[in-house]
């Protein structure tokens, strides 16, 4: 029975998960908010070690039950623990378990460490890369014959095209996230936007696509407050015509993916208004991923690509 601490690390949120066996023990996250006289890279490491201390405490362990630490993400950034270059994709498992980093960082704890690295595309011009996400998307893929787009919606929406051989063909990034945050907090239709809600009206959903389509993003975000002011229509519906409206870049470059198939992931405020403008705009065949799945992915696919490297 094998026993990991995993830490999926962001930019700004941090996750440690202590898993047994492929079952999920215990979790906990934290911010990371730098104090004074203190680096970023000192804050994380403070932070980390009190937390895998806390999480063995609490579920009565020590340092010796657990086999490993598997980090990934913007831990192996330079505002992480340890900076590591990216792989070039094409990749798949076999090639991000060929190339983890394993350490012992005593400071932190003495459990070594094992990092995934992050994963690099160049296709002349375009150059694309991500940090977590490779390892997110072997949590959530399915072994298959076909090729498949993933989305991963979140602050930087992922595109992720696996090939037939369930490798990391492609993929590109999208601010999707962020910009809803930023246009709902810092900008006039901070008054209209209710972020609290669940964008779910199909029709101001489509409205709003289209919109984006017919007049451009800039125009067509005007009209949500326009829509506010001059329309009786509800918050949620208000909501669904905003977000129809950031989606519908993001929407158009799925649609353009020569793959049939879509499977979304990540959180339900993303994932289902972006399930539902595709079964209006496209034939595609789309399939969602469980909450509970989107939830845990990282935590799965780092101890995938651990497993894969011990079978090597």
């Amino acid at each position: 029975m094998a026993t990991y601490i995993t830490v999926d690390s962001g930019t700004t949120n941090t996750r440690i998960t202590l898993v047994t066996d492929g079952v999920i023990v215990d979790a906990l996250k934290f911010s990371v908010s730098v104090s004074e006289n203190e680096t970023r890279k000192e804050c994380l490491s403070r932070l980390l070690k009190r937390g895998i201390a806390e999480i063995l405490e609490k579920n009565q362990k020590s340092a010796k039950d657990v086999s490993r630490i598997l980090a990934s993400g913007m831990i192996t950034s330079e505002i992480g623990i340890i900076e590591l270059e990216h792989i070039n994709s094409p990749c798949g498992i076999e090639e991000l378990a060929k190339n983890i980093y394993e350490t012992t960082i005593d400071e932190i704890s003495e459990i070594p460490f094992v990092f995934i690295r992050g994963v690099k595309y160049v296709f002349g011009n375009n150059i694309d890369m991500m940090r977590g996400e490779e390892t997110e998307i072997y949590g959530v893929a399915k072994n298959s014959t076909e090729s498949t787009l993933y989305v991963l919606p979140g602050s930087h929406s992922k595109l992720i095209h696996l090939d037939k051989n369930n490798r990391i063909a492609e993929f590109s990034t999208e601010l999707t996230g962020e910009m809803i945050n930023v246009l709902a907090s810092h900008t006039i239709l901070s008054s209209v936007i209710d972020l609290s809600q669940l964008a779910e009206d199909a029709e101001y959903l489509q409205k709003g696509y289209l919109a984006s389509k017919e007049y451009g993003l800039n125009a067509a975000l005007f009209k949500v407050r326009s829509l506010s002011k001059f329309s009786m229509a509800s918050s949620i519906q208000i909501l669904s015509f905003f977000i129809g409206i950031v989606l519908s870049p993001e929407i158009e470059n799925i649609i353009k993916s020569s793959a049939k198939k879509v499977v979304i992931g990540g959180k339900s405020q993303l994932k289902e208004p972006t399930a539902l403008l595709l079964k209006m705009n496209s034939s595609k065949q789309i399939e969602k991923v469980s909450n509970e799945i989107a939830t845990n992915a990282t935590v799965f696919g780092a101890v995938k690509i651990y497993e894969r490297y011990l079978n090597m």
